[in-house]
């Protein structure tokens, strides 16, 4: 019998062509998927909460799938779901983890009913080179000033039209988003941003990034936020961050 499975996956994106299935690249969507159909003979459709970037990694993306789950080599008993989770993982790249299988009810779909999510964007401006942890930040050359970058957060929060922070240029759709959380903290060499909100833009979050760290180079002042947001043109904001540094931490329901 098909049932609706919730599915929570961390992954490191840095050799991917980011969330969704592509001819011919790997893609996260797409491994899921060939692991999925390989356990169920037939074609399974894997939904995600949102399509990460080429690069970008995530500890708590969420996919939902509808499949039987009937392990056929088994007599036709119906796997659970850690028997699930199990068989992903053994199956999956070792740099795709499938953290927890759940199942949901029918009408669950993991876009449309998240309500919330965080993203982490981590920075480095230390002296010596972060060998170890360099597929997951951005590398500064200066050290920016997290005071200024906290005064231009406050301005990013709330609802607002995102449009000068989105990386597509032909969006139709509305740009209207939620932020309700921006912090900046800085623990010895690296710096943290974390955004919290109902949902953003494709690119957006790094567009946020870049912007804020054109504040701590001092090339942006904090009172000419309002300004970007209002001009609603993607020229005035800053540079894209590089997408290495960004993670999707958690995804609400």
């Amino acid at each position: 019998m098909k049932k609706n499975y919730k599915i929570t996956i961390c992954y490191d994106g840095s050799r991917y062509y980011g969330w969704e299935h592509q001819p011919d690249r790997d893609t996260i969507q797409g491994k899921l998927e060939n692991v999925l159909t390989r356990m169920c003979g037939e074609f399974i459709d894997v939904l995600g909460a949102g399509r990460t970037d080429a690069g970008v990694h995530a500890r708590g993306m969420v996919a939902n799938a509808v499949f039987d789950a009937t392990d056929k080599e088994r007599g036709g008993r119906e796997r659970t779901p850690d028997e699930i989770r199990d068989y992903m993982n053994r199956y999956l790249p070792d740099d795709i983890a499938v953290k927890e299988v759940r199942e949901a009810s029918e009408r669950f779909h993991a876009r449309y009913k998240a309500v919330g999510k965080l993203y982490r964007y981590t920075c480095y401006d230390g002296p010596v080179k972060p060998v170890f942890q360099r597929k997951y930040v951005a590398v500064l050359e200066k050290r920016p000033d997290v005071e200024k970058m906290q005064q231009a957060a406050a301005y990013l929060e709330g609802k607002h039209d995102y449009k000068s922070f989105c990386g597509n240029p032909r969006m139709k759709k509305s740009t209207v988003r939620v932020v309700d959380k921006i912090e900046i903290t800085r623990k010895g060499s690296f710096i943290y941003f974390d955004f919290h909100g109902t949902g953003f833009l494709q690119n957006m979050v790094r567009i946020l990034v870049g912007t804020l760290l054109e504040v701590g180079k001092g090339k942006i002042r904090p009172e000419q936020i309002p300004e970007i947001l209002e001009a609603k043109n993607r020229q005035m904001a800053g540079p894209t961050a590089p997408a290495q540094g960004l993670c999707l931490i958690k995804v609400d329901y």
